[in-house]
Formats: C-alpha cells, structure tokens, sequence
C-alpha cells in the first residue's frame, strides 16, 4: 500500500509509462486496454496475460503491440502462436509462463486474474517493487499479511481497482489514521436484494449473472448476488487500511453512486462520487499520481434525484457474516473461506448446485478446515487445496 503525504510526492510517471495487463481478456482487463487504447502515446505494453481466450488474447495484442503475450491455458498455445505469427511479439503458454509476464520490467501492473489464480503473478510484481493495480480482491484474502509484509519489503505500491476501495483510498487520511472512525463500503445489494430466501432457492446463473448496475464477470457477478463480493472486499479493506473488522463496516445503497465512505471522529463523512462505471477507478490508477481523462459517464445528481442506503440483512445473505467470522477467527480462515467460495461459486455456475448451497458449502468448509497460521506461500498453497477437496466433496453430495 502506498502512505500519501502532503510533502513527498511520487517521483515523475514516465512517459510512455510501460505496463502490463494480467488478465487482459476480462472485464477489468478489457475495461482497462480501453483506456489505453484511448491515449495510446501515454502507454507502452510489456505484457498481456489471458486464461483461454486466445483469439482476443491475440486480436488484443496485434492492436497495442506488447513484448509478450501469455495463454495460461497450454491448450491454447497453437493458436495464439498461429494468431500472432508474423508480429515479432513474444508468445508463451502456461501458468509459469504467466508468472515470468508478471516478473517483466513493466512500470505499472494490472492484476485482474480472478480468484486465487491471480496470487503468484501478483506477488511476482510486488516483489519487483512495481506500482500494482490490484483488481484480485481475492490475493489479499487467501494472503493478505503475506502479501502485505512483501509490499513493504519490496517498496512496491499497491493501488485498490475495486470501486469500493479505490473510493476510500481517494479520501482516506492515511497521514491521520488515529482521525478515521470507520470506513463503509457500499453494495448495490445485487439482483436479489428484495428476495426472500424461498425465491433465492430457485434462481438461475443466468439470474445471477445479471447485476443490475455493473458489468462484471461471471463469478464476481455471483459473489455481488450472495454478498460474499462485499464480505471479501471487507477482508481487503482490513489489509488495504489496516483498520479492525469491527471498524469496516457495510451499507446497501442500490443506485451506486456512493462507492463508500469514511468517517472521520469530528463527524465529518467524507465520499467519492461516480457513475457505476468501472474504467474510473482503473483511471485513477493508471494515471496515478496524477489524473487521466475517462469516458465515463458524468454523474447527473438532479437526475438521480434520489439516493438510498439500508442495512445489510444477514439473514438473507449469510455470506457476509461468514466473511465477518473468518477475519475475526484470522490465520486461514479467510483463505477457506475464499477456496471453498470459488468451488462453491463454480458448482453454482455449471447447474451442479443451487444458489443457497454456495454459503452453506462455504460455512461447512470453515468447520471441517483447520484453521492455522499463514507462514509462507506453501502454506497457503496447502490450506486452499485442502479447503478445495472438501468443498468439492459437499458440492457433489449436494448435486
């Protein structure tokens, strides 16, 4: 994480600042080239990095031209190659290979591979001191103090991409923290906010999928329809600030105008404002310390006219009280909670569970899972493998 102070300002970006995309084929990523493609001299691409889209992988990187172009996916190598062939650029395959993008002299890295995938590409460019935009919330919950420890060893800068924290972080006083009473996220509370449980029972993916405000993938479309996106986007802030689960708090505010607040001990509530667009916050980070110009739509307040918030209900989304218990519980309860999560979320999306199994899958990994401490990679490896296994194993007695 980066300390901002009134007196020492980052040094000059250079110009073309080089950056690096891993995970360019998804939503951030797509969003983020984008912006790229909108003032092309500003930037120069070292790297993309996709999972098993290789024709957009390829269509991609014939138009900004990187150095490197990866498919995690070795299936997928022939055609990359052959899609590229003739271009000069650089073409590899595998999750190493990934991992080697990550580690190339790129000034600015975005992390957008979803899920625990994303944990060693990012961690590769943190440990280069690089200047990461990061849009995997779940890197910091599988290893938020690992990763910490690393961001502060290697002098690197961590830059929040979710909308949420990238909101705080633009109106956090990180010179004044003993001043911050709290801090709030905001959730749209997703396509079922007003379902009862009985009606969750039956929806669909493609239900799920569909989220009223953004447009998001898959998975993290499903997350925001359980709530279990703001339970883990709760365990990111705690590392992202270094504030106290009890000091996080979560308010639904359907329109998504608000991105989230702090609150500060003179009783001053201090926000960032914005349409529910997410090459704003990807802006802000690529054009960091400074500002870039966004297409994003400019907010119209007089024709909103009417903002809205309530409280969370736990009841109908025990998602976030899972979240909740992990960070108090600590040590690899987080880092269960998030395998059993993305098991749980992909048995949901192929039709081999229902919707209200994904939190109950999660909640009886967490009591089969030990829990216990983090030391190093490997022992995050292990944890997220066991919780996997067991996750899999509730999943299919499920089905």
């Amino acid at each position: 994480m980066v300390t901002k102070t009134s007196s020492i300002r980052p040094a000059p970006v250079a110009v073309p600042r080089r950056v690096t995309i891993l995970g360019s084929t998804g939503s951030v990523g797509s969003n983020t080239i984008d912006l790229l493609d909108r003032q092309p001299t500003a930037f120069a691409v070292e790297a993309l990095t996709a999972f098993g889209n290789a024709t957009l992988l390829a269509e991609q990187a014939r138009r900004l031209k990187p150095r490197l172009a990866v498919v995690a996916d070795p299936r997928e190598y022939g055609t990359l190659r052959a899609a590229l062939s003739g271009t000069g650029i650089e073409v590899a395959a595998g999750t190493e290979a990934v991992i080697e993008a990550a580690r190339r002299p790129a000034d600015w890295v975005m992390a957008a591979i979803v899920g625990a995938a994303g944990l060693e590409p990012t961690l590769a460019a943190i440990q280069r001191g690089a200047i990461v935009a990061l849009a995997n919330k779940e890197c910091l919950v599988c290893a938020g103090s690992l990763l910490m420890r690393e961001v502060a060893r290697c002098g690197a800068t961590l830059l929040p991409v979710d909308s949420e924290h990238s909101a705080i972080f633009q109106v956090f006083d990180f010179n004044r923290i003993d001043a911050v009473e709290r801090i709030i996220l905001t959730a749209s509370g997703g396509p079922f906010r007003t379902f009862d449980r009985q009606a969750m029972a039956d929806v669909t993916p493609a239900q799920a999928t569909a989220h009223p405000n953004w447009a998001m993938g898959a998975k993290i479309s499903v997350d925001s329809a359980t709530m279990m996106n703001k339970g883990l986007e709760l365990i990111e802030a705690h590392h992202l600030f270094g504030l106290p689960e009890e000091r996080i708090d979560v308010l639904v505010h359907p329109q998504s105008v608000i991105h989230s607040l702090v609150a500060y001990i003179d009783g001053s509530v201090l926000a960032q404002l914005g349409s529910p667009d997410m090459r704003t916050p990807i802006a802000y980070a690529l054009g960091w310390p400074d500002r870039m110009t966004a297409p994003s739509a400019r907010l119209d307040l007089a024709q909103i006219a009417t903002l809205s918030f309530e409280a969370p209900d736990r009841e109908r989304f025990p998602a976030l009280r899972l979240a909740r218990e992990a960070l108090q519980t600590g040590d690899s309860a987080p880092t269960i909670l998030n395998a059993a999560n993305e098991v749980a979320v992909g048995g949901f999306l192929n039709g081999s569970i229902g919707f209200l199994d994904i939190a109950r899958i999660v909640e009886e990994t967490l009591a089969r899972v030990p829990n216990g401490t983090l030391t190093c990679l490997a022992d995050v490896k292990a944890v997220d493998s066991a919780a996997r296994e067991e996750a899999r194993r509730l999943a299919a007695a499920a089905g």
